[in-house]
């Protein structure tokens, strides 16, 4: 587990890096990135989406293109000021403090969720991912953007000493740990030799399908015995 992939370690770090964040954060994950994956999203006027991670808003900013039912949730006070800031503590973004791994809202609450950049600091991951599928409606989006796994045997002892960065085959076994059945990868990249994000779209089982077929084939049954 990389030093960051501790929670209170975590915390302390954004205290600082708040400071620099919006400057430092479109040298790695620029508007061009978030964009083409809130194409992927496909979000609705209307949806109310979840935003988890949300940082200082930069992420939240291109949702509220798509709908005005945004959530936003960090552990971090400090990157969350930064966001009351841009938004207003009492604005038409909901913003709360709280863990990925333990979400404080109900089942199905959101019709798509979003994550960019927070999945690296996650101690337990695959928890959190079961939480983005447990709030998140049956048929519904979860976009998640984590760091790609370095290519480099030196890049990849020290991304292995930081943080959580993993490669496509280690995103498939998360999300279908997780319980995710329908899912693809997609690697982007500012430009040639800075760090790529590994961008995952993935949709919530819609159990109701299944059930539904099973009780037409029940009644099918019952009409051709009776």
């Amino acid at each position: 587990m990389g030093v960051l992939e501790d929670k209170a370690r975590a915390r302390v770090f954004y205290k600082y890096l708040s400071k620099a964040y919006d400057t430092i954060n479109p040298f790695i994950w620029n508007e061009e990135m978030r964009d083409e994956a809130l194409e992927w999203l496909d979000v609705e006027s209307g949806d109310r989406v979840l935003d988890v991670g949300c940082g200082t808003g930069f992420a939240t900013e291109g949702l509220l293109q798509h709908t005005d039912d945004v959530w936003g949730l960090d552990q971090s006070a400090h990157q969350l000021e930064k966001a009351f800031a841009k938004f207003g503590k009492r604005g038409t973004v909901k913003f709360h403090r709280g863990d990925a791994e333990r979400l404080p809202f109900d089942d199905d609450s959101f019709d798509a969720y979003w994550s960019s950049g927070s999945i690296e600091y996650w101690p337990n991951p695959v928890d959190a991912l079961r939480e983005a599928r447990r709030v998140t409606e049956p048929g519904g989006t979860v976009i998640v953007v984590g760091p790609d796994y370095p290519s480099s045997t030196l890049f990849q002892k020290l991304a292995d000493a930081i943080m959580l960065f993993y490669d496509e085959e280690e995103a498939d076994r998360m999300f279908a740990e997780a319980g995710f059945e329908e899912f693809e990868h997609h690697i982007q990249q500012r430009a040639p030799g800075t760090p790529r994000a590994i961008t995952t779209v993935a949709r919530v089982p819609d159990d109701t399908g299944d059930d539904a077929s099973d009780e037409e084939t029940t009644d099918a049954e019952t009409a051709s015995t009776a």
